[in-house]
């Protein structure tokens, strides 16, 4: 890769983390975007947003290792893991290897997780002339870290919280970017203002073998298909490091405010657990046989009905159960590509979004089944449960603002209807497994009702499809889910001819739009990634799997050079919009 193929800045990132921080790394070893003590906290780096990513003198928010004459660099994965080497090789050819990873291993009988990023750097070929340009920031990018130095540390200190690099690297150069040869590996430890009981470079040798080993055991008790294993197991890993272990909760994307398109004002913030987000996280996961993530994330719920005290249930909420995510923007970042605003909270905490009734109860199905979990369900919580599916009951032919969070209409919406229905269906299955045969009846009955409600109001005969609303003609890409959830069996000649409709309306190069009417801020110009993924599970269903698997290696050739898919993607270009990377 050229590095002078990004000079505004692009999302061809590689992701680390270790479930409690996480962080963007670019292909030039140059970290980006991560936020500490926690993944919605201030970015400390946030050079993604600044609108000078591409390593101009007065760039900030970044931890860059530059190196002299640089001409070529290269990235990739460990095998099987969230450890992402960098090499990067100047114009005489001398070359220098950058290990990047998260600290995440079993430890004294525990989950060893900390708030810390590791880096090594290692000299290949020759002494590579090189000078660390470590620039946090504070506040959004309006505060510049206050510094104090130790003979082997760097404190940077904020107004709320300071990090601490130790390094073996000389401190001088560190401060003063000052070139120098790098003749021998340097080790770099950033994480809480404490000090190493054992000298940095042993402490980075020890964590990275361990990291390794763990992510590497983690994927052996994957049960992954013979195809696209590869595809799988780094989606997977992926998907993993959204997880915040410390609750259980699930964050959409890693970042805010990275555009839906190119000249848009969509930039929204993604680093909050949205219900219905974490809902097709978790059944992924389960398919996959990683059910620890669906009961720590079932713990998350649990706690939900004391957040909502009675009330109607939000759609998203704070990765600590925080109800209030009151948005806001950041003057200081110029955002990604200088195309802002960049958001702090979303609106959507303020919607009323019937379909979370169903995600919630489907998120948590599983668990009065398997008998594997530690903690299954039982009848307590399935009283719980019922309370949520009676807000499905009442709500399920109310106005909403829709899954994609409509600001400005409100509809009825077919899929809120369903999810609705789903939730009513798998209280029935729970109700009868548990023999529980007055409630099992109970809830048969209200998801007939649903379903009947819904077959009435929503097809549209004349175009032959569901449409996305009550007595609408707008065609949802949406409604490929009714045959996943099971609202209406794949064979059904509606249920095909919803997919014929999508198809001609939604589907663009390969590429699956949400819907094509305008909505708040125009007429959408990107296809939405996961809305692609539910064309392809729609055409296997109805048994048209040759187009199936071609629409899929259209997704496959659509990731960045190390496997990752941001929210959407330009069917016309091909380039990656949106957060980054999107579960």
């Amino acid at each position: 890769m050229n590095p002078n193929d990004d000079p505004h800045g692009n999302l061809n990132l590689a992701v680390i983390g270790n479930c409690t921080v996480n962080a963007l790394i670019d292909t030039r070893a140059r970290i980006v975007w991560s936020c500490m003590p926690r993944f919605d906290s201030d970015p400390i780096f946030n050079a993604l947003l600044t609108g000078k990513q591409s390593g101009v003198e007065d760039a900030t928010g970044m931890f860059d290792v530059c190196v002299d004459g640089l001409r070529r660099t290269e990235q990739h994965y460990m095998e099987n893991t969230a450890v992402v080497v960098t090499r990067l090789e100047d114009e005489h050819g001398q070359i220098l290897e950058v290990v990047d990873f998260a600290p995440r291993f079993n430890r004294f009988g525990r989950r060893f997780r900390p708030m810390a990023l590791v880096r090594y750097l290692k000299p290949i070929k020759g002494t590579p002339r090189i000078r660390l340009r470590i620039r946090p920031t504070f506040d959004y990018g309006a505060q510049p870290a206050s510094i104090t130095r130790g003979a082997n540390h760097v404190r940077y200190v904020g107004p709320d919280h300071t990090v601490r690099l130790t390094t073996n690297a000389p401190v001088t150069y560190v401060l003063g970017e000052d070139w120098f040869h790098l003749e021998r590996p340097l080790s770099f430890f950033l994480g809480p203002d404490e000090s190493l009981t054992i000298p940095v470079e042993d402490t980075t040798g020890e964590f990275l073998d361990l990291t390794v080993s763990y992510w590497r055991e983690w994927v052996r008790t994957l049960a992954v298909p013979l195809e696209w294993q590869e595809a799988v197991i780094r989606a997977a890993i992926t998907l993993k490091l959204c997880w915040f272990e410390e609750t259980g909760a699930i964050v959409a994307a890693m970042t805010t405010s990275i555009p839906e398109a190119s000249g848009t004002e969509r930039t929204w913030d993604y680093r909050y657990c949205w219900l219905r987000d974490a809902y097709y996280v978790v059944r992924a996961l389960n398919r996959l046989g990683a059910v620890d993530i669906m009961e720590s994330y079932l713990n998350y719920l649990r706690n939900l009905p004391g957040v909502a005290n009675g009330n109607a249930l939000q759609p998203v909420y704070g990765i600590g159960l925080e109800g209030r995510l009151t948005e806001r923007f950041a003057p200081a970042l110029a955002g990604y590509r200088g195309q802002g605003p960049v958001r702090i909270g979303n609106q959507a905490h303020e919607h009323r979004q019937h379909d979370v009734y169903g995600q919630v109860v489907l998120s948590s199905a599983q668990a009065f089944f398997d008998r594997r979990l530690l903690r299954p369900m039982n009848e307590h919580d399935f009283v719980q449960l019922e309370k949520v599916g009676k807000n499905a009951i009442a709500l399920h032919n109310q106005p909403d603002a829709g899954l994609w969070e409509l600001r400005s209409k409100s509809r009825i919406h077919t899929y809120s209807s369903a999810m609705c229905w789903a939730a009513c269906e798998r209280l029935a299955k729970i109700a009868d497994h548990l023999g529980l045969s007055e409630r099992t009846a109970f809830w048969r009955d209200h998801a007939d009702t649903i379903r009947q409600t819904i077959e009435t109001n929503a097809w549209n005969a004349e175009e032959n499809t569901f449409a996305g609303s009550f007595g609408g003609r707008e065609i949802d890409a949406s409604l490929l889910q009714l045959g996943d959830i099971g609202l209406i069996a794949p064979e059904d000649p509606r249920f095909i001819g919803t997919v014929r409709a999508v198809e001609k309306h939604l589907l663009r190069n390969g590429h699956v739009f949400r819907y094509a009417e305008a909505d708040d801020f125009g007429v959408p110009r990107t296809a939405f990634n996961v809305c692609t993924f539910w064309l392809i599970d729609a055409l296997s269903r109805i048994g048209e799997r040759d187009k199936a698997r071609e629409i899929f290696a259209t997704m496959l050739a659509a990731r960045n050079h190390v496997g990752l898919l941001s929210e959407d993607t330009d069917p016309a270009t091909g380039e990656m919009w949106g957060n980054f990377p999107q579960t």
